[in-house]
């Protein structure tokens, strides 16, 4: 295991390039709270990285908690894979991850994609984690025809992406994604949007389609907080409604604002997320 600083962007916390055993290198970024603060493991969602999705979150966050954030597989300085994208591989990441920095128990804090990964990492690695916050997300993403057609879509385009040459992915990489991304961002954005493995990023969404956990999560047994964004036009407020009725030990927070309210709205999430994550910690010293 090596770990390497790497350059910060202004406002961010420090950052590192680590090797997982076993795994493969990964990137991530550390903020340092109280001495003796409970860990936060921040999870990114689909197309975004640590920083795309937590640039707003980190100063916050860090006045009660230790905060870590890294790049899921496939995305940003995540790792890199000639395997298929799998979300427990990233779960399984991430307690790779604490396993290298010492962190014994934490709390996933998972948006979108990254709720996911959240609710896997309980599945996957019970005793690590003290409760989880799930924000913008679901149990289930596909229901009916159109979003099972629009799934099996990415798994389409994923087989053809492996099939391609590099100058074609570069090519559907700006054709697909950089077009309809990069308008009106700041340049890091976009640089860390182009950064992308996309064939990951294709199967990632194909692997968001399929993913269901209504048949297990009712067994989560510690606090959970969902945060609710209640104008998302990315995951339905019915679904992440859904999501918090499967648990036991839940409290609800909403945020009147779309999928992008973690920064567009920041001066209500923000404080949202401190409130959810002190809530889930608070029952979890119970």
């Amino acid at each position: 295991m090596t770990t390497q600083s790497v350059a910060q962007l202004p406002g961010l916390p420090l950052g590192f390039e680590v090797e997982l055993p076993g795994r493969g290198k990964t990137f991530y970024r550390e903020k340092k709270g109280p001495a003796g603060a409970p860990t936060l493991m921040l999870l990114h969602g689909w197309t975004a990285t640590a920083d795309l999705n937590w640039f707003t979150c980190f100063e916050a966050l860090s006045e009660n908690f230790n905060v870590v954030a890294l790049d899921l597989r496939g995305h940003g300085r995540g790792i890199r894979t000639k395997t298929n994208f799998k979300l427990e591989d990233c779960a399984d990441d991430v307690a790779a991850l604490a396993d290298v920095l010492g962190i014994s128990t934490f709390i996933p804090v998972g948006y979108s994609m990254g709720g996911t990964v959240a609710q896997l990492l309980w599945q996957r690695h019970e005793q690590r984690v003290r409760g989880v916050v799930l924000c913008s997300t679901a149990s289930h993403f596909a229901k009916s025809r159109e979003e099972k057609l629009s799934f099996f879509g990415l798994t389409g385009l994923a087989a053809l992406s492996r099939l391609t040459s590099a100058q074609a992915r570069t090519w559907l990489t700006d054709q697909l994604y950089l077009q309809r991304k990069s308008n009106g961002l700041a340049p890091w954005a976009v640089h860390q949007i182009a950064s992308h493995d996309w064939r990951h990023i294709l199967e990632a969404g194909s692997a968001i389609g399929n993913f269901d956990s209504r048949e297990w999560l009712p067994k989560f047994d510690e606090p959970a907080a969902v945060v609710i964004t209640t104008e998302d036009g990315v995951v339905a407020p019915e679904r992440q409604t859904e999501l918090y009725r499967l648990l036991k030990d839940v409290e609800v927070f909403e945020v009147h604002g779309g999928h992008n309210a973690v920064f567009a709205k920041k001066e209500i999430f923000v404080p949202t997320l401190v409130e959810a994550c002190m809530s889930v910690y608070l029952r979890s010293s119970r």
